[in-house]
């Protein structure tokens, strides 16, 4: 919890209200101790479902600290179609909640295909007194409304069902940096390409422009990298980090970008520190990113600062700084630094910026709260407008320790950004990773794309001035490019226009990726409103834009739910257009006849449509301002029988046009009161146990849920309802098994008990949980997709099984459990099923590889059992068995490791996994 939180509560009232549960301790966080969540969804179904990943990050979480979280689906018009909602605990400050959602809207109802968006909301808690007696919505409801400057939102739009691509050609690539050209098969600088719309003078360098090394708190070994790392503690620095950039990540460039307060050696003021060591370190930090830039011209070392605290404030990067700008004074009123700024006055901050020639960084702003100005935040100042040139939209997790650049735990900004430019600011997108751990550019393939004109040399000079002039894009690929043109203008540009415009989304990749979704989007700098869609669906959208000042950017989303966005160009749009007098045309549809229905509607206009009425037996029910036009409707609103649907659609000019009326009918049934029908078994009595439930209702089974003696063991949300279990972590004797089984409706219905006895004396007893996946990911750790019941592929037994790479592409997937094998055993058994089908046809070469390791708790290797490839290929599964006894008395992973190459897709299936011993 924030001390932000104990200001507007009050700390003595704070206090007073937690004091049964909370110490004081667990109360007063220094700075840079924030909360943060992530949220990770597939763009498109897999196997019917989008499993959802939240995890969770708070360095400042003290002993009774959760984190409690809603996630939401809102539908195209915006409307919720799911819900879902849960308290996660942390652990030195983590933690993580699952779940996933199945494609369907509130009571399973069909929903159209189209993209919908999952919405997540996340707050620190703690249990407070009397919320015993409170329902986990209800407590979590609580903690977003109290703590709301807490709350993190993350947005990822999803594709549900099948939906036409946008109309697309991809450019030819423009000429990229000579060392991402080298690691991502792009043309390199000193070719001459012609782009497709006629040629673009420009080169693309790739890189991050936000990391830190051990001049802050940064440069920790990826094998030992927790969390908030300490200050000057780690072992690597900035040569370090560009050296790794430059050689393993393929990128052009590299910002650190140090804590401007850690040079002191602390997070908050070390009242000792010396000024001269401080100024020295900042100093080396220049003299290494130079050092780095003279031994190594083809790659741009930058060496900047990180300037403020999230919690009281924001972080922004100075990107070009010649000082340390800093706030600390030691106790003999020193300054830690060589010019004094003031903490949290970014006002302040901006007015030195813009004496001293600095540019600026906006890193992960928050919507709210951060980068306040006389109380208001994310405030606009003519100073910051000049020197802030970039804001980031997307971070690839901070403290990942990923180093394959399949990082899942992303955040998004775009809601910020999009704040920032309508309060008047001339942004370009950045997306970095913010590494504090030393996999610098390796956690993603997310990049900052900067655009200079070909023929110039990569120079921190030449580089800035591309910054000033806001050429620069996001992209989560590395290999793809985009550039928005506006009647023959760049991206970042402002200029005049008269008459029509026409915005052209300019994409290509060198990986052969294909685009799913183009979106172009406009706002009006210092209107402090709404960025709106402006169009969908095509590379290109000619409009003329009413007279005033605008500004516009695209978002592409690749087939592979990767994302693109473009920097703006800004337009001030001058002469009257002719008068309009033609009406748009409309017409309307229904779906649905009960519950949630949707209504409708395709229109289409000389100039433009700005919105459209949905009449239903001629009242208003809704409105919608951006295509698809669309609003879903409860039913229950409306009587059983005949109804009358009918759209109008609106012009800016005023026009309007009505489209034929459309019938439909509607039949809602009674409120659903009847509780399922559950009855429990359960089969074993040593090892892994087998708890099954038949379970049956009037409408539909939600999930069911395993009791052992009282205490809930499992939940499963599909059928067959069965639940394996470890029966050593129960005491030999008799137990008793009961199944509740709920409804959509939240009844309950309850098992009657059945007894049951454990009995592990003598038995061979199994270590691995879930060996057989039928609790989908439970007690493993795996890359996204692994753990599926995808029925491409059956399962050895039961309906899911792991199933690792089998992408045709450049791929690494991996899935481990942790266990302990206990010292007094005699014997120690792994075995489990595999299955290898493979597209490759060589008999002699193994192209794609399935590692069997033991590794220890650090993730280390302690030997591999066995190495299996394509050509191991076949069509039926096959037992595979090691004696690890040798390892007894450790504690260790079960590691799969599955690598692909970039051609022919080779799938490894992997099914009832056990550990046994005795």
């Amino acid at each position: 919890m924030h001390l932000s939180h104990w200001r507007r509560l009050g700390l003595v009232g704070a206090l007073a209200l937690l004091c049964s549960v909370v110490a004081a301790t667990d109360i007063r966080l220094p700075d840079h101790y924030e909360f943060d969540a992530t949220l990770a969804v597939p763009f498109q179904a897999r196997a019917g479902q989008f499993p959802i990943r939240i995890d969770f990050d708070y360095p400042g979480a003290g002993a009774h600290t959760q984190a409690g979280w809603k996630v939401e689906v809102l539908s195209p018009a915006g409307g919720v179609v799911f819900e879902d909602v849960g308290i996660a605990t942390l652990q030195q400050g983590r933690g993580s909640a699952v779940g996933r959602w199945n494609g369907l809207g509130t009571g399973g109802r069909r929903l159209p295909a189209g993209y919908y968006t999952v919405r997540l909301r996340a707050v620190p808690m703690v249990a407070l007194a009397g919320d015993a007696a409170l329902t986990v919505r209800q407590r979590v409801d609580k903690a977003l409304a109290l703590f709301a400057d807490e709350v993190v939102e993350q947005r990822l739009d999803v594709m549900l069902g099948q939906v036409p691509r946008a109309r697309l050609t991809p450019m030819r690539p423009l000429p990229t940096g000579a060392v991402s050209a080298a690691a991502i098969g792009a043309a390199p600088a000193r070719q001459t390409l012609v782009a497709a719309t006629g040629g673009l003078p420009y080169t693309i360098y790739y890189g991050n422009l936000h990391s830190q090394t051990n001049h802050s708190d940064g440069g920790t070994p990826v094998a030992s990298c927790g969390g908030a790392e300490v200050p000057q503690a780690g072992t690597y620095g900035p040569a370090d980090a560009y050296a790794m950039m430059q050689t393993q990540a393929g990128g052009d460039f590299l910002l650190t970008s140090e804590h401007n307060h850690m040079y002191d050696g602390s997070t908050g003021t070390n009242t000792s520190a010396s000024p001269s060591t401080a100024n020295a370190l900042f100093s080396s930090g220049l003299t290494a990113a130079a050092s780095y830039r003279s031994a190594h011209p083809q790659f741009l070392a930058l060496y900047g600062t990180e300037w403020g605290v999230i919690s009281n404030g924001g972080h922004l990067n100075i990107l070009n700084p010649d000082g340390l700008a800093n706030w600390g004074y030691n106790s003999s009123n020193q300054l830690i630094g060589t010019v004094a700024t003031v903490k949290s006055d970014y006002a302040g901050l901006y007015a030195v910026m813009k004496a001293r020639g600095w540019l600026g960084q906006f890193n992960h702003p928050a919507s709210s709260g951060q980068f306040q100005i006389n109380g208001v935040a994310l405030a606009y100042d003519a100073n910051g407008a000049d020197v802030m040139v970039l804001a980031e939209v997307l971070n690839s997790s901070a403290f990942s320790t990923n180093t394959s650049m399949t990082e899942s735990g992303r955040s998004s900004y775009e809601a910020a950004w999009n704040t920032l430019l309508e309060a008047g600011y001339r942004l370009a997108p950045a997306s970095n990773q913010g590494n504090h751990c030393a996999n610098w550019g390796l956690s993603f393939t997310n990049r900052t794309g900067v655009l200079l004109p070909s023929g110039t040399a990569l120079t921190p000079a030449a580089f800035f001035d591309a910054l000033r002039a806001r050429r620069a894009f996001a992209t989560e690929d590395r290999t793809a490019q985009l550039v928005l043109t506006a009647n023959g203008h760049v991206m970042g540009e402002v200029f005049s226009n008269t008459g029509p415009l026409t915005l052209q989304a300019l994409y290509a990749s060198t990986s052969g990726q294909s685009v799913q979704r183009v979106q172009f989007f406009e706002g009006v700098p210092g209107r402090n409103g709404t960025v709106t869609q402006l169009a969908e669906g095509s590379a290109s959208y000619t409009f003329t834009p009413t007279p005033g000042k605008h500004f516009y950017y695209v978002k592409v989303t690749q087939a592979d739910g990767l994302r693109l966005w473009s920097a703006p160009v800004w337009v001030d749009q001058s002469g009257s257009p002719p008068a309009d007098t033609v009406p748009p045309s409309v017409t309307a549809s229904e779906t649905g006849s009960s519950g949630t229905i949707t209504l409708s509607a395709t229109a289409s206009d000389n100039v433009g449509v700005s919105k459209v009425e949905f009449l239903i037996d001629g009242v208003l029910v809704g409105t919608d301002t951006t295509a698809p036009y669309a609003l879903t409707y409860d039913s229950t609103a409306l009587s059983n029988g005949s109804h009358t649907l009918v759209a109008r659609a609106y012009d800016a000019a005023g026009n309007v046009g009505t489209s034929a009326a459309v019938t439909f009918s509607v039949s809602n049934t009674a409120a659903d009161t009847t509780p399922p029908t559950v009855n429990a078994s359960e089969t074993g009595s040593s090892g892994t146990i087998t708890l099954s439930a038949t379970a049956s209702d009037n409408v539909g089974v939600s999930k069911v849920e395993f009791l052992v003696d009282g205490v809930l063991k499992g939940t499963v949300f599909t059928p067959p309802y069965t639940l394996a279990l470890n029966s050593t972590t129960l005491s030999d004797g008799s137990h008793t098994l009961v199944a509740r089984a709920y409804d959509a409706a939240g009844n309950v219905g309850t098992s009657s008990a059945v007894a049951f006895t454990i009995s592990n004396a003598s038995a061979a007893v199994e270590r691995i949980v879930n060996g057989g996946f039928e609790a989908g990911s439970s007690s493993w750790t795996a890359s996204t997709g692994v753990i599926t019941s995808d029925s491409t592929y059956p399962a050895k037994a039961g309906s899911w099984k792991a199933w690792l790479d089998g992408y045709g592409s450049s791929h690494t997937d991996s899935l481990y459990q942790t266990l302990s094998i206990p010292s007094g055993i005699t014997r120690a058994t792994l075995s489990f099923w595999l299955r290898v089908d493979s597209s490759e046809t060589t008999t002699t070469t193994a192209y794609d590889t399935l590692k069997v390791q033991l590794r220890d708790s650090a993730g280390n290797v302690l030997t591999t059992l066995a190495t299996y490839s394509n050509l191991n290929k076949g069509s039926s599964y096959v037992q595979r068995s090691f004696d690890v006894t040798a390892w007894k008395g450790r504690t260790v992973r079960v590691y799969f490791l599955g690598v692909e190459d970039a051609s022919n897709a080779t799938s490894f299936l992997i099914d009832e996994v056990s550990l046994k011993t005795q």
